[in-house]
C-alpha cells in the first residue's frame, strides 16, 4: 500500500496549484486523509483534513484560500489552493489513517512530499 502526491510545482503570488494524492493497495476503509507541510528549518503542521464524513479541518494561515475534498471511490485527496503566498512555499505531504483488508486496527500512511515554490 501507498500514498502517491503530484500537483506541486513553481507558481506566482496569488496564483493557484491543485495537489493530488491517491492510496493504492488491498484498503478495507480510509478513515481520515490530510494534507501537511514542512517548510525549511520548520516543523510539519497540519494544513487542512478531511473525514470520511467530509468534515473539514484547516489550519488558520489557509482558511479561506484552501479548499480539501475527498473521492472515496477512488481513495485520493485533493488540495486546491488559491490565492498563494510566498509563506506556502514548503514540501507537502498527504497522509491517510485507513485499515488494509488485512488489519485489525488502522495505520498511518504518508505520501513521499511535493514540492510547492511561491513566487513574489
Amino acid at each position: 500500500v501507498q500514498l502517491q502526491a503530484s500537483g506541486g510545482g513553481l507558481v506566482q503570488s496569488g496564483g493557484s496549484l491543485r495537489l493530488s494524492c491517491a492510496a493504492s493497495g488491498r484498503i478495507r476503509h480510509i478513515v481520515t486523509m490530510g494534507w501537511y507541510r514542512q517548510a525549511p528549518g520548520k516543523e510539519r503542521e497540519l494544513v487542512a483534513s478531511i473525514s470520511q464524513s467530509a468534515d473539514t479541518n484547516y489550519a488558520d494561515s489557509v482558511k479561506g484560500r484552501f479548499t480539501i475534498s475527498r473521492d472515496s471511490a477512488k481513495n485520493a485527496v485533493y488540495l486546491q489552493m488559491n490565492s498563494l503566498k510566498v509563506e506556502d512555499t514548503a514540501v507537502y505531504f498527504c497522509k491517510a489513517v485507513l485499515m488494509l483488508v488485512t488489519d485489525f486496527g488502522t495505520r498511518t500512511l504518508w505520501g513521499q512530499g511535493t514540492l510547492v515554490t511561491v513566487s513574489s
